[in-house]
């Protein structure tokens, strides 16, 4: 049945339907979203309005409501049923609805009341688009799903899934706001509804304002909250599968995880000696910062990661680190940090756990055991769809802050070091642009694998992760080495090289970070610098000889065998 038949059915069927229709109350079809539906002003669109029951009750509330019906016999019949109602009818249909795009107008609340089955397959995701293209920021869009055969009064209809909408939603960038199963009204008993609330994120009311006041227009007596949204954005971007949904709209995230994202924003900006007060007080200036951050100021952003393992001294170093880290965002920035007529915005589930094991992963299961932090739904979805946004206004405030500060302690700060020191590190795995640093360097001079000492040609080289991708991934230009391809893939494979054969290598190794990237144009050398500071925390600035440089990876690769246990290899030369 094509939906010109399918109207023609409704035009025909209109004075038996109409009278069905109108024996509902809609109090009783929609109370399931009685409460979510906007206030008196807001404009609403019926699509599919039937007997006009529903756009009717929308106009008595208080909203300006355009119905769409496009059987002519129940737009007709509607009309006359609810003269008295201050509904605009219009003649139109999905999934094209072109004379309502022709108004120019945008609506607060868009229905669907048993209207989404009647629309083919091919056709139900242009109408989608076509609906979120006519809803507010903020808005709702309410659609009814109808289960159960078609039967014979309801032909032309077609099987409809909440999977498909919820996936149309995530397309556009909207969620499910509520869910409900519900029985038919009707008291058909093989017939059943779903009814499902689509909110399209706000981006000039809500979320987003709330984040531009918080960023843009609070107090700040320190970068705390700015420290607090950018953890939480970081996690809604990178780890969104961490966040659970709670019964109470919030989104639920382990706040060690939270804990863990706000050390691995700091951290670079402490070591940077960039202020996050207005006061220059040292580290007692910041209350995370004690005896568990001090242990671990030689860990680097790659360590602080998901899913790295830690044991004995450095495992109690971490996690006091991460207590003091998740104690000060409860105290601190989650108590201050409100909404404009008061109340806080995060609320957390349970206190922070204070035992200290001897041994953890920084995993789902861990990170849990300091409790949950709250987010608010809507303010999640912001931040997952807004990011691009949100994050560079961010570090923008951030940067500004610190100028600010560093001023009033009589201090100027360098742009590139805010820049280092605000980026967030997340590993890439991408060899080619060394590989092709290494083939134009064989152009020239003879260049040798730092495992065997062998002399490379193009076919035989391959460029190897000395500290292995697989245990700790990180592409930074200093870990990328110049190696024989069977060497690399049948020998060391995914281990670390075992301290003799790091030290056998040393020569070949500086050779390489002097070839490769010390004599390269300026850009190379200042990043590699760069990626050594940022990456081997033992050196202090970017201001190193490349022996330094060595002996940090030294440093790095006992870590790893330390506090991961992977295992190493031991080169037998043949």
């Amino acid at each position: 049945m094509t939906p010109t038949d399918t109207i023609a059915w409704y035009n025909t069927n209109a004075p038996a339907l109409v009278k069905t229709y109108e024996q509902l109350q809609a109090e009783g079809v929609h109370g399931w979203l009685i409460d979510l539906l906007p206030g008196a002003g807001a404009t609403a669109l019926d699509v599919g309005a039937g007997s006009g029951r529903d756009a009717a009750w929308l106009a008595s509330r208080g909203l300006e409501v355009i119905a769409v019906e496009p059987a002519r016999a129940m737009r007709e019949s509607a009309i006359q049923t609810h003269a008295a109602s201050a509904v605009r009818w219009i003649d139109d249909a999905m999934p094209d609805l072109r004379q309502v795009l022709r108004l120019g107008l945008s609506f607060d609340f868009i229905l669907l009341s048993a209207v989404w089955m009647h629309l083919p397959d091919q056709v139900r995701p242009r109408a989608f688009r076509k609906l979120i293209t006519l809803l507010k920021p903020g808005g709702l869009l309410a659609i009814s799903l109808r289960t159960g055969p078609a039967g014979e009064d309801r032909p032309g209809m077609h099987s409809v899934t909440e999977a498909e909408v919820e996936r149309l939603a995530r397309e556009h960038g909207a969620f499910i706001a509520r869910r409900v199963s519900s029985a038919d009204q009707q008291n058909r008993s093989e017939v059943s509804w779903v009814q499902i609330a689509i909110r399209l994120p706000d981006d000039g009311t809500g979320a987003l304002p709330l984040l531009r006041q918080v960023i843009l227009n609070d107090d700040k007596s320190s970068t705390y909250k700015l420290g607090l949204l950018r953890s939480i954005s970081r996690i809604a971007d990178g780890a969104p599968g961490y966040g659970r949904l709670t019964e109470h709209d919030e989104v639920a995230v382990p706040l060690g995880l939270v804990g863990l994202f706000w050390l691995r924003l700091y951290k670079p900006l402490i070591a940077a000696n960039l202020p996050q007060a207005p006061k220059n007080r040292g580290d007692a200036g910041l209350g995370f910062i004690r005896d568990g951050y001090r242990k671990i100021i030689d860990l680097s952003p790659l360590d602080l990661r998901i899913g790295a393992r830690f044991n004995d001294q450095r495992a109690r170093a971490l996690h006091a680190a991460l207590r003091d880290a998740c104690e000060t965002i409860v105290k601190m920035p989650m108590r201050y940090l409100t909404y404009p007529g008061g109340g806080p915005v995060f609320r957390v589930s349970q206190p922070v756990m204070r035992f200290s094991p001897d041994s953890f992963v920084l995993d789902e299961t861990y990170l849990l055991s300091f409790g949950e932090l709250l987010v608010p739904l809507h303010l999640w979805r912001t931040l997952q769809r807004f990011d691009a946004w949100v994050e560079p206004a961010i570090t923008a405030e951030w940067a500004r802050l610190m100028h600010r500060y560093a001023y009033s302690q009589g201090r100027s700060l360098s742009e590139p070091d805010i820049a280092r020191a605000m980026a967030w590190i997340d590993p890439v795995r991408n060899v080619s642009e060394v590989r092709g640093r290494a083939i134009q360097a064989m152009s020239q001079q003879p260049l040798h694998c730092v495992w065997s000492g062998q002399r490379l040609t193009e076919p035989q080289l391959d460029i190897d992760h000395c500290l292995p991708w697989s245990v700790w991934p990180c592409d930074h230009l200093w870990n990328l080495l110049p190696a024989n391809r069977r060497v690399n893939q049948q020998e060391k494979r995914d281990r670390l090289p075992g301290e003799a054969m790091l030290h056998q290598a040393r020569e070949r190794i500086l050779d390489w970070w002097q070839i490769g990237y010390e004599q390269s144009d300026a850009s190379i050398r200042e990043r590699f610098r760069a990626e050594v500071a940022a990456g081997l925390p033992a050196i202090a600035t970017g201001n190193f000889q490349l022996e330094e440089a060595f002996d940090a990876l030294v440093v790095q690769r006992m870590r790893l065998r330390i506090d991961q246990g992977v295992p190493e290899w031991h080169r037998r030369t043949p």
